[in-house]
This record gives C-alpha cells, structure tokens and sequence, in this order.
C-alpha cells in the first residue's frame, strides 16, 4: 500500500509548516499499517489554476497527478484560514475535478479504488466545517472515506500557538491520527480486494 499527502500549506519549503507536520504524522501513523510513501508540499510546484488533468504551460499538476494515480491512500494536509479550506488546498481540488471523467476500463473513475483522509490545522475552530468541504469535494470525485477519516488540531481563540509550537498530543489529535490511519490502511486493502462493480 502506497500513500501520498498533499500539504496545502500557503508557504513553500523550508518554511515550518503546522500542516505538513500533521501530514507526516499520519504517514508516520500509516507506517504502522505497512503502508509507505511521500509527502509533497503543493506549494512548492507550479501547479496552474484549471479543471483539467494538464492545464499546460509548464503545469506541474501532471507530475502529481502522476503519483496520485500510483497511491491507494490520498491524504489532504490544509490549514484553516478565515474559516475555510486554504486556497492552495482549494486549488487542488479544482483540478481533481478532471477524475469526473477520467475512467478506467470497466467505465468507473480511476479514483473509485482510492481512500482518501483530511488532515486539519488552524486557529480557532473550523476543523469540522473544513474537513466537511474537502470530504464532500473527494467523495464526489470517486474517493472512498474510512470511518473516523480526519484528524485536527486547532488552537486558543484568537491565538497565536501554532500545531508545530502545541507539543505532543497523544489522547486527542494523536489519538484520533492513529485511528485515521489504522481505518485508511483496513479500507484501501479491502478496496484492493474487492473493486467497486463496473459503472454501466
């Protein structure tokens, strides 16, 4: 099993990142499950505003599309900001909009043997509404969700601790990424097993 985490972080590498943070947690967490792979930090690529697989000019949307479609699990890594998803995580799913039509041989979308988990950082609260958006985006793209298929973190109101700075949260954020990851890795495999039936 091969997982890939896309960080939605405003900020490229090196800048610290909250949510790349909890990105590689869940990795970390998913290791345990025997399932390997990469985190990618989509602002660090030229990925271009579109609805399409490959929207040209130099678009780096292709490279990681390329490895989506070699991984079993997704996981979106996404800040909170002014309450929402953040614009870069916004951006990704405007372009996996182009797997509505993108089919496999059987005539179903290629995303419909994938698992797909959310990954949550910010200020205040908004976990539970940003996590509802991208889960909503993911599942009508064809990606199938575990049970308990989000963690979060968010801090004081009005605040200025970031997830980086909290220090470790082993009975609630760390908890709950555990979970995440055992669910991912059990559905992924049974998806692996048994495929959806073909789309007529």
């Amino acid at each position: 099993m091969r997982a890939l985490v896309l960080v939605c972080s405003l900020k490229k590498s090196p800048a610290p990142s909250s949510s790349e943070l909890l990105g590689r947690e869940v990795l970390t967490a998913l290791s345990d499950h025997d399932v390997d792979g990469e985190v990618v930090r989509v602002a660090d690529h030229d990925v271009k505003f579109g609805v399409s697989t490959d929207e040209g000019d130099g678009d780096a949307w292709p490279e990681l599309r390329r490895k989506l479609l070699g991984a079993d699990i997704l996981v979106i890594a996404t800040p909170i900001w002014m309450g929402q998803p953040a614009s870069v995580c916004k951006v990704v799913l405007e372009r996996l909009d182009a797997e509505l039509s993108e089919m496999d041989d059987q005539g179903r979308p290629l995303m419909y043997g994938k698992v797909a988990v959310v990954a949550v950082v910010g200020n205040e609260d908004g976990a539970h509404h940003v996590t509802a958006e991208v889960y909503q985006a993911l599942n009508d793209v064809g990606f199938t969700l575990p049970a308990a298929g989000g963690t979060y973190w968010v801090g004081e109101a009005m605040g200025k601790v970031d997830y980086s700075d909290a220090g470790p949260k082993p009975d609630t954020t760390g908890a709950a990424t555990k979970t995440l990851a055992a669910n991912a890795a059990h559905l992924a495999r049974l998806l692996a097993d048994a495929p959806y039936p073909p789309s007529r």
